[in-house]
């Protein structure tokens, strides 16, 4: 078998094909996220901080600019996109239909016959 065939095969199996779509709606939905905190959710609490901007925070320590805000900034925006998405896998889990309900296994033949053995005997 060629390598392009055995290419072909890997790529085409579901399992991959399945994880690439993921990969892709998952890139265009963190966009949307991104978009979402950083172009209304955040300006928002800044105006809510009294315009505190995290991002511009920083000390000096022996001549390096250690940027302390922009870690507090990326701290704000991740917990605002888990708030966010934790919203939506919980709405998108309602509106799932429930799995049916399993049916009763079927009773063992030899426990049928048994309990017609008791009810008989109880006559």
């Amino acid at each position: 078998m060629s390598f392009f065939q055995d290419f072909k095969e890997f790529a085409m199996k579901g399992n991959v094909l399945d994880m690439a779509i993921g990969v892709i709606i998952g890139g265009a939905f963190g966009k949307i996220v991104s978009s979402l905190v950083g172009d209304v959710l955040m300006p928002l609490v800044g105006i809510l901080l009294n315009g505190v901007d995290f991002s511009t925070l920083a000390i000096g320590v022996m001549g390096a600019q250690v940027k302390y805000g922009m870690f507090l900034q990326t701290v704000v925006d991740f917990i605002i996109i888990a708030f966010v998405i934790f919203l939506l896998v919980k709405q998108a889990s309602k509106l799932k239909k429930p799995a049916p309900a399993a049916a009763a296994p079927a009773t063992p033949e030899d426990i049928v016959l048994l309990r017609e053995i008791r009810d008989a005997l109880k006559h």
